[in-house]
């Protein structure tokens, strides 16, 4: 799932690939306090995409997790939410 984590400026980008959605790639950026400053899905619903960033922005990495996690979409058994919550967990894990 996570292809890169980058530091750069006080800053953590996060680049993960995804699995069976439409979303194809997902950008996390945290910012110095390991906030979540960004989130660019790559491919997907675009509309969709810049309200799940608008949301979580300024979220906590564990608090995204237990928000999105679990979300399912269609009958596809995740979502571009869940494969987020999945690849911050990862990064947690790491």
């Amino acid at each position: 799932m996570i292809a890169n984590v980058q530091k750069n400026n006080g800053k953590t980008t996060i680049l993960c690939r995804t699995q069976g959605v439409c979303a194809h790639t997902i950008q996390v950026i945290l910012n110095q306090d390991g906030l979540i400053d960004d989130v660019i899905f790559i491919g997907g619903c675009q509309g969709n995409a810049r309200a799940v960033n608008r949301l979580i922005k300024g979220m906590t990495v564990e608090q995204v997790i237990n928000t999105l996690e679990g979300v399912e979409c269609s009958d596809k058994g995740t979502s571009c939410t869940d494969q987020l919550a999945k690849c911050l967990k990862e990064y947690l894990n790491k």
